[in-house]
């Protein structure tokens, strides 16, 4: 499944009510550690079909960041049945990420 690019008109179908964990990168093109964990995300997305994988740019969408405390980027956020149950700030090994995903 490809990586899907999320904004506040369709965050709360494809985040908050997807029947899969969610992901959801927060990130922006400017930053360096986003373009190095972006690569990973993309392989991420194409092995794993149990979570679905979303990035929500803080530039053009800074109520979503502000909605989940967004202060450093990226920052990972694992949602599941609508509730954040996990989260990360900085760039990681894919090794990491699929921890944190669980």
């Amino acid at each position: 499944m490809a990586v899907l690019h999320v904004t506040k008109e369709n965050f709360e179908k494809e985040v908050l009510q997807s029947d899969k964990k969610v992901l959801v990168d927060f990130w922006a093109s400017w930053c360096g550690p986003c373009r190095m964990v972006g690569p990973i995300l993309d392989e991420i997305a194409e092995e794993q079909d149990a979570v679905k994988i979303c990035k929500v740019n803080v530039d053009e969408q800074p109520e979503l960041a502000q909605a989940f405390g967004v202060m450093s980027i990226p920052t990972l956020c694992v949602i599941e049945g609508g509730k954040l149950v996990n989260q990360a700030v900085g760039a990681r090994p894919k090794a990491d990420i699929l921890a944190l995903i669980g």
